[in-house]
């Protein structure tokens, strides 16, 4: 091994790496414990307080703009009662994808829930649904920020379109049942325009 260290070909690969090797491990020290996350939600809220991240509903506008939701599955709430999703038909659901170890999602949570207390709750439906996560986790996590919106887990097999690559994401569903905006990564959800958007979906 000795020697092979005062081979100077071997010495110069190792000077070039050595960057690379020192942030990986720096990179890997940091999601191990967390931190990472922690890091990426606290970039995200400063940019969040510019403005840079506000939604436009003209620009999440689903690609494929006349795809109907499946509403063939169920949630449970964090009373543990199961939730037809069906049940929503009819209205217009904002349903965003989360987890409490998700710096980004946690990030936008005060913008949703800002936007919860001042939309109408007889055309507009909420679902935060938590991504695979224990339930005394997700409720202690909702109790501490003192969120009010309505929080769901997981309950078994979910439709395909929620198969999503990252999270967070969020879905705007029409009373149609059509997808009509699809935001993955953080975003202010907390505008006039967008309550206004959400309002007069028909």
């Amino acid at each position: 091994m000795k020697e092979l260290f005062q081979n100077q070909k071997v010495r110069k690969v190792f000077r070039l790496l050595r960057p690379w090797l020192t942030f990986l491990i720096i990179f890997l020290i940091l999601k191990n414990s967390g931190a990472l996350s922690s890091i990426s939600g606290f970039t995200s809220s400063a940019l969040m307080k510019t403005g840079a991240m506000d939604i436009d509903p003209d620009d999440a506008k689903a690609k494929t703009t006349d795809e109907k939701f499946d509403y063939n599955f169920s949630v449970k709430d964090l009373d543990g009662n199961t939730v037809d999703f069906n049940q929503f038909k009819g209205k217009t659901v904002f349903l965003n994808l989360w987890a409490t170890w998700c710096g980004p999602c946690v990030a936008e949570m005060p913008s949703i829930e800002s936007l919860y207390g001042k939309v109408d709750k007889n055309k507009v439906v909420f679902v935060i649904l938590n991504w695979f996560e224990d339930s005394k986790k997700v409720s202690k996590f909702i109790s501490s920020k003192k969120f009010t919106f309505p929080v769901y887990l997981v309950n078994g097999d979910v439709p395909a379109q929620l198969n999503v690559p990252s999270i967070p994401t969020t879905f705007v569903i029409d009373p149609n049942g059509t997808i009509n905006t699809k935001k993955t990564g953080t975003a202010n959800y907390d505008t006039e325009k967008f309550k206004q958007f959400l309002e007069e979906l028909k």
